[in-house]
């Protein structure tokens, strides 16, 4: 049995983290049992030591950084992190389940993770702000401090206001202008890769239904994102709704 070790928020059993979207959405796609533990975030170091996963990269003082999603696999005694990783332990552990890198295609997809990622640097200061305030108290603590430490500035601070507003939702917007051009080379499928998702997809519906669980559905932001490129970024929620249980 896997154990998928997520963020919880101040709403029993809501999952919002983009990046713990995509292991989620690579579970329930593979059909893979599983149950889910939620972990706050002080307490995600303290875990991943306690049971073997290693850490992901490096605090600014070189010290180890743990994150999640992680999962834990008691069938082979595999800790992992990282959804990318784990997208890649899943495919190579359970062969006989739907593919989420089909043939020849892992390279491009792991970068279409960073050209897609480069679209979405306007995103931060809108939904970082917000994310502190749908957290439990410790993780608000946490996160609250841990971003302030990056941006230099309080939390709250960091969402633009007024002409800047403005301007950086236009940029955002602008990203995903690009983003609906790679769609549209596919020949206008549901999906990147025609009507069957593929690990890329998940990556792209665990950040809009980050936006959408952030912002809530009835914000301006996100009234304002489901009318972007004639809705398609509401259709993929919705077309990934069947992998979307929480369990």
């Amino acid at each position: 049995m896997i154990t998928f070790y997520d963020f919880p928020s101040t709403k029993p059993g809501q999952a919002w983290n983009p990046n713990t979207w995509k292991t989620r959405y690579s579970l329930n796609y593979k059909q893979i049992p599983y149950k889910t533990e939620w972990v706050e975030y002080p307490d995600v170091a303290g875990l991943c030591k306690k049971i073997g996963i290693p850490p992901t990269s490096k605090n600014a003082d070189g010290s180890d950084l743990y994150t999640l999603p992680a999962i834990y696999d008691s069938s082979t005694g595999t800790g992992i992190a990282d959804s990318l990783l784990i997208a890649e332990y899943l495919e190579k552990t359970y062969p006989d389940t739907p593919k989420l890198f089909p043939h020849g295609t892992a390279v491009l997809q792991s970068s279409f993770n960073d050209a897609f990622m480069s679209k979405l640097e306007a995103l931060w200061q809108f939904v970082l702000p917000v994310t502190a305030t749908r957290l439990n108290p410790s993780s608000e603590e946490y996160f609250t401090r841990t971003r302030t430490a990056v941006f230099g500035k309080p939390l709250k601070d960091v969402f633009p206001k007024g002409e800047e507003h403005v301007a950086e939702w236009k940029k955002l917007k602008d990203g995903f202008v690009a983003i609906d051009g790679w769609y549209q080379k596919s020949g206008g499928s549901t999906f990147i890769m025609g009507e069957t998702p593929v690990f890329a997809d998940f990556i792209i519906g665990g950040f809009v239904f980050f936006a959408k669980a952030i912002f809530g559905e009835d914000s301006e932001e996100w009234k304002d994102m489901v009318l972007w490129n004639g809705g398609r970024w509401d259709k993929i929620v919705i077309s990934l709704e069947k992998y979307a249980q929480v369990v």
